[in-house]
């Protein structure tokens, strides 16, 4: 009886749209059954989540011969802790310019769950760096039995602590956590290691400014930048796709205008793909996994793999290892990072810079 131009003024446009759909689908699926209906094949994207095991799927067979750079006999080494000193020294600086200014001082908190060796060495240099600055320190140490609510009410406890302005849940979980719930909790004001999905989105969109930048990938962009190494249209490979280190790098590089790929365990021949590199970056947290066929002569290598090697001769018991094989490298790139001493002391450097930026915005000092 009404037409569509009436029922327009008298319904919202969203349900007349609802409704001319639904009259289209009933138009073409009148006179077929439901078998005959086509529907769309795309699961749901978690439904194709896996877990990269890289021992089980890859073994270095049939590599080329190595080739050495034509450019140096050896590869210049970046050294991550001078370029982190001088950044920590600055940020020391400002730290003492904000106690005489206001009488407060950034503050740090860590959420560790279990005890990985790696999340050990991690926390400790960053407990380390933050007396070194001058940042009030917090750590919250939770058995790997503990739940998630027990996570998710420590960072509820430090969103609400106005002394805190940087809050990082140390990963991994355990597998039996369910991280991005997790992540939801932590204020996106306080998320310094720059894994709240939404820092993560508008890291991945064009003209968009993440409020933090995750602290790996900024600081591999930063030794980069700081070692003169041309990233506009480079060919950048970054080996892993970890949302901590793998997925960030690779958003970076390409909001650097870098031409970028990723390899993970389950990339065939993954080893076509890293020689023509100009940059590579290696986080797939497999000890010496980057062998020098895998290297084109005269690439830049960032190795982000800390990985925990038995030593019964070393303070801890053990010593690390990067994903690299150094030995190999330094023959092939021109230019290459030591583990330890590379992109580690530069995540952590970032993380401080991270917790002063965050301070300064919740403290209104500039």
């Amino acid at each position: 009886m009404f037409g569509i131009e009436i029922w327009e003024k008298m319904i919202p446009v969203r349900m007349m749209r609802k409704m001319v759909w639904e009259r289209s689908m009933n138009k073409l699926s009148r006179g077929l059954s439901s078998s005959q209906i086509r529907k769309p094949r795309s699961p749901y994207l978690v439904s194709l989540d896996l877990i990269d095991e890289w021992s089980s799927t890859f073994t270095h067979s049939h590599s080329p011969p190595i080739q050495k750079s034509t450019n140096n006999d050896s590869a210049r080494i970046i050294d991550g802790r001078s370029a982190a000193e001088e950044i920590k020294s600055s940020i020391a600086i400002e730290v003492s310019r904000m106690k005489e200014s206001i009488g407060k001082v950034p503050g740090l908190a860590v959420i560790l769950v279990g005890q990985r060796r790696d999340s050990l060495a991690y926390v400790r240099n960053k407990i380390m760096a933050c007396h070194e600055v001058g940042f009030r320190f917090s750590i919250a140490e939770l058995p790997e039995s503990c739940t998630e609510d027990d996570v998710c009410d420590a960072l509820s406890n430090y969103n609400k602590d106005a002394s805190i302005h940087g809050i990082l849940v140390q990963l991994p979980l355990p597998q039996h956590f369910d991280e991005g719930k997790i992540l939801n909790v932590l204020s996106l004001e306080k998320d310094v290691d720059g894994f709240h999905p939404l820092n993560i989105g508008n890291l991945a969109i064009q003209g968009r400014e993440p409020l933090f930048i995750p602290c790996t990938a900024k600081g591999c962009i930063e030794l980069l930048l700081s070692s003169d190494v041309e990233i506009v249209g480079k060919r950048a490979v970054v080996i892993g796709r970890s949302n901590i280190v793998g997925l960030p790098t690779f958003l970076l590089l390409q909001r650097h205008h870098a031409t970028v790929s990723i390899v993970h365990a389950y990339s065939e021949n993954p080893e076509i793909i890293t020689r023509e590199a100009d940059i590579l970056v290696a986080a797939a947290g497999v000890p010496n996994l980057v062998r020098g066929s895998w290297l084109k002569p005269g690439a830049v290598v960032l190795d982000v793999g800390i990985n925990p090697i038995e030593d019964p001769e070393s303070e801890h018991g053990y010593r690390l290892i990067g994903d690299v094989c150094f030995e190999e490298a330094v023959r092939i790139a021109s230019a290459v990072t030591p583990v330890p001493g590379g992109v580690g002391p530069m995540t952590v450097a970032m993380l401080l810079l991270n917790t002063l930026e965050a301070a300064k915005r919740a403290l209104c000092f500039t």
